[in-house]
Formats: structure tokens, C-alpha cells, sequence
């Protein structure tokens, strides 16, 4: 026998070029696509939320990422849909003011969210980040159509 290999199948030999399975060819290109995103893609995610029945008010926590500590949050209201079997809910998209600002340091910030002004309770409230962060809250009547609760008059 000479000094040459021999390969128990034609599969097996070394220099045999045939491509990966794409199942392999997507993981490489998923990775490379995740290590060049642009650093300008931002996600806000909830670092906690909670309703305050004291104040009436959503208090949410924000985790972010910027070059600085200055965002301010607001919230964009949907409208208030009735769901099956009874109940409402109303989302709500979390607005970072600095929603552009270039990603170099960790932040969080807490803001305090007045739910006076919303008819739609009691209800379930989502709130909605980009790109798909959702948090789901119960929030209960308003404190005036609460049962036991009264209404003082101002002029009292």
C-alpha cells in the first residue's frame, strides 16, 4: 500500500467542499447581523411598575441606555377596548424624549404617570416599549367611583 490516506467514504475526505447545511449558514449570518447592528438601536425596557393607590398614579421605572441621565418618559394612550367576558383594558407606548441618544452608559429612571384624567377603569393598562417590551398593570376604579368613597366639594 502507498503513503496515501485512506478514507472509509468519499464523505469523509477532507477536502470535500460541500456547503453547510443552511441551517448552520443562518446561525452564522443571525450572528453577524446581531454583532453589526447599529449602536443607535435603543430598547427602554421596565425595570418595575406599579400602581400607587395613594396618589393614583402608575409609577414606572425605566431602564435604559444614553450618554446621559436627562431622558424624560411620557405615554401615548390608545383608546380603552372591552374584553371578552367582561373587563376593559387601555395600552399605553412608553415615549423616551431622548429616544436617539447613542447607547454608552446604563440609566434608570422612575416617573410618575397621573391617572386622573383616564375614564377607562377599572381596567387592565399595557404598557409598550420598543422594540416589544410589554408590561401589564392592573389599575382599579377611579378612587371617586370607588365603593365607600365620597366626593367633598371644594366650597366644604
Amino acid at each position: 500500500m502507498n503513503n496515501q490516506t485512506v478514507w472509509e467514504s468519499e464523505a469523509a475526505r477532507p477536502d470535500d467542499r460541500r456547503p453547510a447545511p443552511v441551517c448552520t449558514r443562518w446561525l452564522v449570518l443571525s450572528a453577524l447581523a446581531a454583532a453589526t447592528a447599529s449602536p443607535s438601536v435603543r430598547a427602554d425596557t421596565f425595570a418595575r411598575v406599579y400602581y400607587s393607590p395613594g396618589t393614583d398614579q402608575l409609577v414606572v421605572t425605566m431602564a435604559y441606555r444614553g450618554t446621559n441621565p436627562d431622558h424624560s418618559f411620557s405615554l401615548k394612550w390608545g383608546e380603552c377596548k372591552q374584553l371578552d367576558g367582561g373587563g376593559r383594558s387601555i395600552a399605553a407606548e412608553v415615549l423616551d424624549s431622548q429616544w436617539q441618544d447613542v447607547e454608552q452608559s446604563d440609566f434608570t429612571k422612575t416617573t410618575r404617570f397621573s391617572l386622573a384624567g383616564i375614564p377607562c377603569r377599572p381596567a387592565k393598562v399595557t404598557l409598550r416599549s420598543a422594540p416589544r417590551f410589554l408590561y401589564t398593570v392592573p389599575i382599579p376604579a377611579a378612587p371617586a367611583q370607588r365603593p365607600g368613597s365620597r366626593v367633598i366639594p371644594h366650597d366644604q
